[in-house]
């Protein structure tokens, strides 16, 4: 069985299977109760600062009813969903030490807020009373839940939870950014990571994109860019539930008309718009 490191590390130990893992659902509220009163630790009273760190918090909330849909929709029930909605809950726990720290929710110039995350659960001793498998998965999906590719050598059950939080996360990311790029604000500069707004579009970016393929963040350059990478996140997307989720929400046309207007862009969201479609008619 698999056994958190008392260095904060994790041990590469296969998972059990998820159905034999058994949360208790007394537990959930007691964990929320802690996600809360730790949040509001770092509420200082500045409406500047406290904007995102109320930003983070909301987030939060919506990603654990995000992955509670799609679970119901792929007919888990009772444990699983427990599971399923702590790994929700706890996702971006390492945000608000980020924030506190550096000012910043970019992991490239600060921390990995999701190693971050991990090393807070367990200095803490948040998950010390669930059953050790649990504990283990949770913390494996929340260490992976930012990554660019998921690992190839685990587990069925670490990497199907895994891809239900990628999902409801990126489902809320998109959520966020929509509302943004629609109200056309410029306060929320956390949001777009202070990219410069200048014309273009990388060609490393439209090659990735207009074939088909999850763009890398390295090849990054611009607001453009950025807003580009965000609609390629449908490359890496993993059930049906959630598909369906951004066709209704439009997260890809919001997206679109938030860029200006080119063949390379057009062709990039024609190809994501095809993909879409292909992934709502499929099996889940």
């Amino acid at each position: 069985m698999c056994q958190a490191k008392q260095s904060g590390a994790l041990n590469t130990q296969p998972f059990m299977v998820y159905n034999d893992v058994e949360m208790n659902a007394g537990k959930l509220p007691d964990l929320k109760a802690w996600f809360a009163d730790y949040v509001a630790a770092f509420k200082t009273g500045k409406a500047d600062f406290d904007r995102n760190i109320i930003l983070k918090e909301e987030h939060t909330k919506r990603v654990c009813q995000e992955i509670r849909f799609i679970g119901e929709n792929l007919g888990m029930e009772g444990n699983d969903l427990l599971l399923a909605e702590v790994m929700a809950l706890f996702h971006d726990i390492g945000r608000f030490e980020q924030y506190a720290r550096y000012r910043t929710f970019v992991d490239r110039i600060s921390v990995d807020h999701a190693e971050f995350g991990v090393g807070i659960l367990l200095r803490k001793h948040v998950l010390d009373e669930l059953a050790e498998d649990e504990r283990e998965l949770i913390l494996r999906a929340i260490l992976y839940h930012n990554r660019r590719d998921l690992p190839e050598d685990e587990t069925d059950t670490c990497l199907h939870f895994s891809r239900m939080l990628r999902d409801a996360d990126k489902l809320d990311i998109w959520n966020v950014l929509a509302d943004y790029y629609r109200n056309d604000r410029d306060e929320d500069s956390v949001l777009v990571q202070n990219f410069p707004d200048t014309p273009g579009i990388s060609e490393a970016i439209y090659r990735e994109l207009a074939g088909g393929r999850l763009a890398n963040y390295a090849d990054v350059r611009n607001l453009n860019d950025y807003k580009l990478l965000q609609a390629g996140w449908i490359y890496d997307i993993n059930f049906t539930p959630s598909f369906r989720r951004i066709y209704e929400r439009g997260y890809l046309e919001t997206i679109r008309a938030a860029l200006p207007q080119s063949d390379q862009v057009n062709e990039i969201f024609t190809a994501a718009q095809s993909y879409l479609k292909d992934r709502i008619q499929s099996p889940l």
